[in-house]
């Protein structure tokens, strides 16, 4: 680190945009466990789904922004399916039994899509979304730093996104409501708060949230079912900044993207590589047996 600071940046900065991309998707984490009190296994799998629907209308011969709109369409379907199948009569069941439905969606999201689209990788059209690439060579610390542009974009655009759903949560109508919802099913019935509605807001929010993620992604590598393994990284993540926290998604995803490039750049090759893989759930179970309610999660009190 000392002997060559700019590669000590380059690896921090690569850090920071997987950090930032982390914590994007662990943001959709964080909205259906504030509106359900369930952990969404089937998160990972709709940034997948999101992904190779775009991808596959464009391949149809739809153009790429008419594409991305039909895909909101289709997830806004499928969170409209979600909370009219698996969510309504599961209503006020144990936490367990909505986490294994997630289970459920997931399995089926993966058959349905390999049913429609393959199994081969495609490629993310991200030119045709005029997603910049080429790289930015920076003179830092007696060296050069490159910055790829499709890494600037997907910081840029992630960051924007974590803002835009942090204040439309924290100071909107529907933002008020979750919370609610959040607090007690029951009591945010008793107010007049449909659970439906609120359902079906957050899931199609969480596909938002997918389908973004699944383009940057893509475009920084190619769209497959593989994806699906990256995005359950946001489950260390969570357990860093708390399940119910957007700041602690934020900080957490931060912490495990740049703590995972530097392990695996500097103390990889000492193991034999691969740390990258696993360093991640290694800092996470630290935090479970010290802080398991995370850095900003409430901690649980219970009198009896």
């Amino acid at each position: 680190m000392i002997q060559a600071p700019d590669l000590l940046v380059q690896t921090i900065w690569e850090g920071l945009v997987s950090g930032v991309l982390y914590a994007l998707i662990a943001l959709g984490f964080v909205l259906i466990f504030k509106a359900s009190g369930v952990f969404n296994f089937a998160q990972g799998i709709m940034v997948v789904f999101a992904a190779l629907t775009l991808v596959g209308l464009y391949e149809k011969g739809i153009p790429a922004f008419l594409a991305v709109i039909l895909t909101l369409g289709v997830m806004f379907a499928l969170a409209a399916t979600i909370e009219r199948v698996v969510l309504r009569p599961l209503v006020n069941q144990p936490d367990i039994i909505l986490f294994m439905a997630t289970f459920g969606i997931t399995y089926f999201l993966i058959g349905f899509g390999e049913s429609l689209f393959g199994g081969n990788p495609k490629q993310m059209i991200a030119e045709q979304l005029y997603l910049p690439k080429g790289a930015i060579d920076l003179p830092i610390l007696g060296g050069l730093v490159s910055l790829q542009k499709i890494d600037i974009a997907a910081a840029v655009i992630a960051s924007l996104m974590i803002v835009l759903l942090g204040l439309f949560f924290q100071y909107t109508r529907i933002g008020r409501a979750l919370r609610a919802v959040a607090d007690s099913h029951k009591a945010a019935l008793s107010v007049g708060i449909s659970l439906n509605q609120i359902w079906v807001i957050v899931w199609f929010t969480a596909g938002i949230v997918a389908l973004i993620t699944g383009i940057m992604w893509g475009a920084r590598s190619d769209v497959s079912f593989a994806l699906e393994i990256v995005a359950l990284k946001a489950l260390p993540v969570l357990i860093l900044g708390g399940f119910t926290s957007i700041p602690g998604a934020i900080v957490g995803g931060l912490i495990i993207g740049i703590g995972e490039k530097l392990g695996e750049f500097y103390w990889g090759p000492l193991v034999g590589g691969g740390i990258e893989s696993w360093l991640a759930y290694f800092i996470a179970l630290g935090f479970l047996l010290f802080r398991p309610q995370g850095l900003f999660g409430d901690k649980i009190i219970e009198r009896i």
